[in-house]
């Protein structure tokens, strides 16, 4: 026997020559010749012979630099695997190596005949390929994307094959698929993600293997490949997420929804809409099948769907809906029982282990961590659409109302954010911010007990001279600070005390006392160094007293002043009430003080006379004409006991100039009865108004000392301005 022959028995020469023949046919009858042979080995249990060949075939032929001998090579490895059947899963490692090494060969040719090759040692050995599975798979996915057509043809046929394999075996170890999965699936190639997901579905499909278990896995890349350009392999994944979808509602115990969730909030946030929607549907189902296990996600599952409820236009409409569908399901997740009641300062010697024990006695209870909520709701409260605005404050209320004790240590960090949304442009925010800040002010978290010491302002020593007469009842300590801030506001943004402040104060006195805020708004407006602001800020808050219909109890409690309780308030309010003259008259006007009134009016022939100051005094003379004093039209029919009523209404009479007000205020007091026509005895005469029991109680002489010194607290801020001007006016005219 020559070298040559040593070197490539058992194979004959003729069989080499065959081998390496650029034709097919020659190669294929030497493929027949190798079959017979190793039929032969198998018959005589010849397995050295096998081995030999096999080792022949692959390092002289399938490894070969010439590529019609690694054609020849592969052919005689699948001629192997079929000459030995079932036998052939002896040697599998040996068969399979070389073939799967010319998955990447450069030559197209040589990668189809090594699909073809591996096709048929498959196709003998039938399960026991599944322990090379992985490698199988490895090559396919990368066939996949070949861009040879016969390949891809070529690769597909093999495909199928292994996936009948895949699916009648009941001991495929998917543990150890994953791993390549989770790497594979990330990939770019439209081929090779419809390779992928067909896959995917195929595992899924198989009665024997529960894919759910291992869906947190891989979950993220079928979203990924869910944005693929291609319609196709868009189709095929959404088929593939929604079988998984219901295979979770089906067995919702197979599925880990804790590490599924942050990859559907990530995709909530996707640009395109397929993407968007399906991970915000898998979210709604989610919350669903779950329920409290999401209350931990809750902070970036708003961060995922506060943004799509602002969604308008039609092609979005469903994302939209779902949101708000999610939205309003987390919401529902939290309920009073939640909160927890955590004293603000700790008794001293309070058995501290035996709250460490009912600690431990909550077990695994799922509780909402609040400060990363906050932290959301505290950056959407400035989004740019009033629907994602309206939804986190319609959070921020509802976490007022269901745990106010744990929501109550986060209100430093949402008040600021909501004073601000006051100056948004949309009715429907500022009333939802309005609710949520009277909440915040009257919530039973914030209150604390006023100590019988502390003051409620400067008004107690004006009227009858004892406690403090606000309600007696517990105080939010933020209800004075939301009315320091409002004032703040107000004073910095004129634009919004001039546009809103009347519906914002009107709105507050309906979801709070009305006559705390007019109290309080007017013990901070009494320390106000800004005094034209005060001015304004009081003409403001009378017209709104005497004009909105929110008002008409405290109207009438002011009106008759019947108890120690509305005079103390008149006093409170008439204090602040004399940064503006004409304010303070119409507040004695609707107290029926029409005596101090008269006073009052004596005192303003002292006073700066402005275009301003007249333009208040037509509107007030507008005002006498309203049904609000309707009583006090009424009263000029008994002249004899509101005689100081006439001469206060003589008094606005003389400060108008020859105007339309002039003219209706003369009118009005023509129409007082001739003096004849008045009773002269009467046998039961009711004592004027400023004899009321209370009422007798207040200190007009020191009001009236309060309204002088306010006064002359305003010439002087303005004396401080004009000498410049004259000056430089007087500069001016010496000017040649």
């Amino acid at each position: 026997m020559s070298s040559s022959e040593k070197e490539f028995a058992p194979l004959s020469l003729s069989t080499v020559r065959a081998l390496n023949d650029k034709l097919y046919e020659k190669r294929k009858v030497a493929a027949l010749e190798i079959e017979k042979m190793v039929k032969e080995f198998s018959t005589a249990n010849n397995s050295s012979q096998i081995q030999q060949l096999i080792r022949v075939l692959t390092d002289e032929f399938a490894v070969s630099n010439n590529p019609h001998s690694r054609k020849g090579g592969l052919i005689g490895l699948a001629a192997c695997a079929i000459a030995l059947g079932k036998e052939s899963s002896m040697y599998l490692d040996p068969l399979i190596d070389p073939v799967l090494a010319c998955f990447s060969d450069p030559d197209s040719r040589v990668r189809y005949y090594a699909c073809e090759a591996l096709y048929n040692i498959v196709k003998v050995a039938r399960g026991a390929v599944l322990g090379r599975f992985n490698d199988i798979f490895d090559g396919l996915s990368k066939l996949a994307a070949d861009p040879d057509p016969n390949v891809k043809n070529g690769s597909e046929l093999l495909d199928r094959l292994l996936k009948d394999i895949v699916s009648e075996s009941t001991s495929f170890d998917l543990a150890s698929f994953m791993p390549l999965l989770r790497e594979r699936i990330y990939t770019k190639n439209q081929f090779a993600r419809q390779f992928l997901v067909s896959w995917v579905t195929v595992l899924d499909s198989v009665p024997d293997i529960n894919m759910l278990v291992y869906l947190p896995e891989f979950l993220d890349g079928l979203f990924h490949i869910l944005a693929d350009p291609s319609r196709e392999v868009r189709r095929m994944c959404e088929s593939a997420l929604g079988e998984f979808l219901k295979g979770i509602k089906k067995s919702p115990s197979s599925a880990n929804f804790s590490n599924m969730v942050n990859i559907l909030i990530v995709h909530c946030q996707a640009q395109d809409e397929l993407l968007q929607l399906t991970a915000i549907m898998w979210l709604k189902e989610f919350i669903l099948l779950s329920g409290r296990a999401m209350l931990p996600f809750a902070a970036g599952i708003l961060t995922a769907v506060l943004p799509c409820v602002a969604y308008e236009d039609h092609r979005r409409k469903n994302i939209k809906d779902t949101a708000i569908a999610v939205n309003n399901s987390l919401l529902r997740l939290i309920t009073t029982e939640d909160d927890l009641s955590v004293p603000t300062s700790p008794v001293e010697g309070e058995d501290k282990d035996q709250d460490k024990e009912k600690e431990r006695d909550k077990g695994d209870k799922v509780e909402l961590e609040l400060a990363p909520v906050v932290d959301v709701l505290t950056r959407h409260l400035l989004h740019e659409s009033m629907l994602t605005r309206i939804a986190v404050l319609r959070w921020i209320y509802n976490l007022h109302i269901k745990i106010p004790n744990k929501i109550f240590r986060h209100v430093d960090e949402l008040f600021p954010v909501l004073l601000k949304t006051l100056s948004d442009k949309a009715d429907e925010v500022i009333l939802l911010d309005l609710e949520v800040l009277a909440e915040i002010a009257s919530s039973p978290a914030g209150q604390r007990a006023r100590p019988a010491g502390e003051k409620s302002g400067s008004s107690q020593n004006l009227a009858t001279g004892g406690e403090p007469s606000s309600p007696g009842v517990m105080m939010n300590t933020y209800f004075t600070k939301f009315m320091v801030s409002l004032i703040k506001l107000f004073s910095t943004d004129k634009e919004l005390l001039e546009n809103r402040g009347s519906f914002i104060v009107r709105q507050l006195c309906l979801l709070l006392n009305a006559e705390a805020i007019f109290r309080a708004l007017a013990e901070i407006l009494l320390e106000e160094e800004d005094l034209r602001f005060a001015a304004i800020m009081v003409q403001t808050l009378n017209s709104i007293l005497l004009t909105s219909t929110e008002l008409f109890e405290l109207r009438t409690q002011l009106k008759d002043l019947k108890t120690k309780e509305s005079c103390d308030l008149f006093c409170c309010l008439y204090q602040s009430w004399c940064h503006n003259p004409v304010a303070t008259v119409s507040l004695c006007l609707l107290t029926q003080n029409y005596r101090h009134s008269c006073d009052l009016l004596q005192l303003f022939g002292d006073l700066e006379v402005t275009v301003e100051f007249l333009t208040e005094i037509d509107k007030l003379v507008q005002l006498i004409e309203s049904p609000i004093f309707t009583y006090l039209r009424l009263q000029l029919l008994d002249a004899q006991q509101n005689a100081y009523l006439i001469k206060a209404l003589y008094g606005l009479l003389m400060l108008l100039p020859q105007s339309r007000a002039f003219d209706t205020l003369r009118h009005r007091l023509d129409c007082l009865p001739a003096s004849h026509l008045i009773p002269q005895h009467q046998s039961v005469q009711a004592p004027p108004p400023e004899q009321r029991e209370h009422v007798t109680r207040i200190n007009f002489h020191q009001l009236i000392q309060h309204f002088q010194h306010v006064q002359a607290k305003h010439r002087t801020a303005k004396q401080r301005v004009r000498p410049r001007h004259t000056e430089d006016s007087t500069h001016r005219l010496e000017m040649p």
